[in-house]
């Protein structure tokens, strides 16, 4: 139940976040860059996506990188056998954000509402 519980303080965190990440979402999905936007949601440095929020600019507590599936899968996160599943899910949350959480508590895929 903790962990629970401090996923959703997180999820929490980032609802001012959410209308930046939905137009970059929107830009990555327009451009045809991916149709599988992932933001990658840290507080130390990762070596995936690009920097689109630093925690520091903001005074928050999170930066945000912008990434997509096939960066994911290249950098051999998500493997290949998985990106069916993966797309499974993704296309079950229409309308949500998909991040990937960096904390503690450990690395974890969470969708969020644009409207949560």
């Amino acid at each position: 139940m903790k962990e629970k519980t401090s996923y959703a303080q997180i999820k929490d965190e980032l609802k001012i976040y959410l209308k930046p990440l939905a137009d970059a979402a929107n830009v990555i999905t327009e451009q045809e860059v991916s149709d599988f936007p992932i933001f990658v949601v840290h507080q130390h440095s990762v070596d995936i996506g690009i920097n689109i929020v630093d925690k520091e600019a903001v005074k928050g507590n999170w930066s945000v990188n912008a990434s997509t599936l096939e960066e994911f899968v290249t950098k051999q996160i998500i493997l290949p056998e998985k990106v069916d599943d993966f797309k499974t899910v993704y296309k079950n949350h229409v309308g949500d954000i998909c991040l990937f959480v960096l904390s503690d508590l450990g690395a974890k895929f969470v969708f969020v509402p644009l409207e949560s």
